[in-house]
């Protein structure tokens, strides 16, 4: 490989020049599977609960594999996993930030307020704050509540763009009241003229379907609403199956309509909700499947053992395992007591990229899901249905 240089009279700053031509056609490089055991987890959040809060009125704590650098560490690239505690009688200041997050209750009770929607999150309850959207945090219950909070922060952060404002005093309950935030008494003045959407040049171009459009679109995008949504638990697990032959389903995805196609909980995140009951038979320790999605899963019942590209991995109820870094082949293995299990993966955002291969049958084909046919017939990782 050869490199020269260039310098911008400007700025000073070096650009270079990196000879690819010889290269070997790249593969992916995942990180390592790693487990965060509940005992690691409950000596975190008694640390955090002995600490002092910050000034945000935070109790928190990043969870960062060894393989993170910065800036953006994370669980898996692109994303962290934050334990968040509140002692009876705290709340957070009031925050908005352009990454967006999953919050799912390991313990106790409280309530979230996210851009105008207010509602309690307890024990194995999932909850979503979107981007832009003011949120805070209150435990009015008399135990701790703990949450893990998952975000795409560590991606916006080595991209340089990740953006967060604390609001207090006047700015804050408008923000954090009402759905609509700061846009509402924001205005535009183009609203009313020539320059809008909806009066755009838009120009077919060729016969391919490429076309050409005003700037317009490009600054006035059509708005899909996205509140913050939550799924109690007490609703969520009519759902899932509870006794083996009772006809319900073993895995469901927790389902956002603002994201469409892409599947998601958030426009980053899917999370499905898992739950094979006791007495389930035994899957055959065979190939597994991959997907260029990373996948963390939280073990909040039962206990089994994962294997991951021939490494076998135990867990049980309590630990946290970042199960399927990217690509990797993994396969889940329930023990004779069954578990439940929420699973956090990047699969709206690789849809989004068009990036997102998936080979559900280690000898099958390799499908690009959202651009092309996609894996028929499957109820569940490997699973065909009826």
């Amino acid at each position: 490989m050869t490199t020269s240089g260039t310098s911008a009279r400007d700025t000073g700053v070096c650009a270079r020049f990196v000879q690819v031509s010889d290269q070997q056609v790249p593969s992916p490089n995942p990180w390592s599977p790693l487990k965060i055991s509940s005992a690691e987890i409950e000596k975190e959040i008694q640390r955090l609960a002995d600490g002092e809060s910050g000034l945000d009125g935070r109790r928190a704590a990043s969870i960062v594999h060894p393989l993170s650098t910065d800036p953006g560490l994370g669980l898996a690239p692109g994303v962290d996993v934050t334990i968040e505690v509140l002692k009876p009688g705290e709340q957070t200041v009031v925050v908005r930030r352009n990454s967006s997050q999953v919050e799912i209750g390991i313990r106790g009770a409280g309530t979230v307020e996210a851009g105008g929607q207010t509602f309690g999150l307890r024990e194995l309850d999932v909850c979503t704050i979107p981007s832009m959207k003011a949120y805070r945090h209150r435990n009015d219950s008399s135990d701790l509540w703990v949450r893990l909070s998952y975000s795409n922060a560590p991606l916006l952060t080595k991209l340089g763009v990740h953006y967060a404002e604390q609001l207090t005093g006047d700015d804050a309950e408008p923000d954090i009241g009402r759905a609509e935030g700061r846009a509402a008494a924001s205005g535009n003045s183009a609203t009313d003229g020539d320059y809008t959407r909806e009066k755009a040049p838009d120009f077919p171009i060729a016969d391919s379907g490429a076309r050409m459009r005003g700037y317009e679109f490009l600054v006035d995008i059509e708005a899909v609403p996205n509140d913050a949504l939550n799924w109690p638990w007490t609703e969520v697990t009519r759902h899932l199956s509870s006794e083996v032959g009772d006809g319900k389903r073993t895995i469901m995805a927790l389902y956002n309509p603002a994201t469409g196609r892409r599947q998601g909980a958030t426009h980053s995140f899917f999370v499905t909700a898992a739950r094979m009951p006791a007495g389930t038979p035994a899957r055959r320790v065979d190939r597994g499947h991959r997907h260029t999605s990373m996948a963390i899963n939280y073990h909040f019942s039962g206990a089994g053992s994962s294997v991951v590209d021939g490494e076998e991995i135990d867990w049980a109820a309590g630990d946290l395992l970042l199960s399927a870094p990217g690509w990797r082949e993994h396969s889940h293995h329930p023990g004779p007591e069954g578990c439940g299990v929420f699973t956090v993966q990047d699969h709206p955002l690789q849809i989004a990229m068009e990036s997102l291969i998936w080979q559900e049958d280690m000898y099958g084909p390799i499908l690009t899901l959202g651009a092309e046919a996609g894996q028929t017939g499957y109820v569940g990782p490997r699973e065909a249905g009826d």
